[in-house]
């Protein structure tokens, strides 16, 4: 009889975890996405705030590097946290139950963190890539490519990448909450710590392509980022999630060879200069020249 109150009792705990983690999980993502849009928005008037908040145009120094970077990690937890949500659930709910066996409780805090140090450290590789591209004068001041080329590479990278190996093991760790668990446990904070970092490295191991496309379409483009978000949840959550993965990978290679073969195509035509070309008929003919002397008749 005990054990049943003990077990009812328990699922309560449970019930009631899994409200606080999913409530705290929205409120972070709700305040990244809030602080994602305030700067989308901002480049439209580019006011006082925004250009405060918002890396310029001109050279970069340390300043608009950090705020390039808080910009992407902000990005990534708006971005992540959704498709992380079943694997930080399941990680609450294991370590509850283990508490009643007398073992240590570790905040599901201490995961989260761990996973999102790994998406600030590529916010950090993110950041330099934007740098670089922005030396180089390859980015709007909307932060999208201005080379149809490297938007057409980028796709092509991203497409081909969907069919790799190391792509469809990532995934799989991703798509399988439960067998992370099972597989990766460990003890204390620190295990939790571990646990957040790998499960994080497997997540970016999965998404690095899909986020490089962020530059194709702009960095601040609020429904390009909102899509690529919800296609990672899809891939990730959906019973078909590898195979819509592979579906889009083709898509992307076939968008990719578009751009280039547009881009190639459109170099290759001849220029047209007005003015420099004689009209029919106009050409001088043999006799015609004006001879000695003729200017002064």
């Amino acid at each position: 009889m005990s054990s049943g109150v003990a077990e009812i009792a328990l699922r309560a705990v449970l019930r009631r975890d899994r409200l606080i983690v999913l409530s705290s999980l929205a409120v972070i993502i709700a305040l990244s996405w809030t602080y994602v849009s305030y700067l989308a928005s901002g480049m439209q008037d580019m006011d006082v705030a925004t250009q405060m908040a918002m890396p310029q145009m001109q050279a970069w120094g340390v300043t608009e590097f950090v705020l390039t970077f808080v910009m992407w990690a902000v990005m990534m937890v708006a971005m992540m946290t959704p498709s992380a949500a079943p694997m930080i659930l399941m990680f609450a709910g294991v370590n509850r139950r283990r508490q009643k066996q007398q073992v240590a409780y570790v905040p599901t805090s201490v995961f989260l963190l761990g996973y999102l140090v790994v998406w600030a450290a590529f916010s950090v590789l993110a950041t330099a890539a934007q740098w670089g591209l922005h030396a180089v004068s390859l980015l709007s001041p909307m932060m999208v490519s201005t080379s149809p080329v490297l938007g057409g590479i980028l796709l092509l990278i991203a497409g081909i990448y969907q069919w790799t190996p190391l792509k469809h093991a990532c995934l799989s760790k991703c798509r399988s909450p439960l067998g992370f668990i099972l597989n990766e446990w460990r003890e204390g904070r620190w295990g939790a710590f571990l646990m957040g970092l790998k499960h994080g490295s497997y997540c970016t191991g999965c998404c690095w392509s899909l986020m490089t496309l962020l530059f194709v379409a702009g960095v601040m483009n609020l429904l390009w980022v909102g899509a690529i978000a919800g296609f990672i949840l899809l891939e990730k959550v959906a019973p078909a999630g590898h195979r819509m993965g592979r579906a889009a990978g083709v898509l992307m290679v076939a968008g990719g060879v578009v751009v280039l073969g547009l881009t190639l195509w459109g170099g290759m035509q001849p220029e047209m200069n007005p003015g420099t070309e004689s009209e029919p008929g106009m050409e001088s003919e043999p006799g015609m020249e004006s001879e000695p002397g003729m200017d002064s008749m």
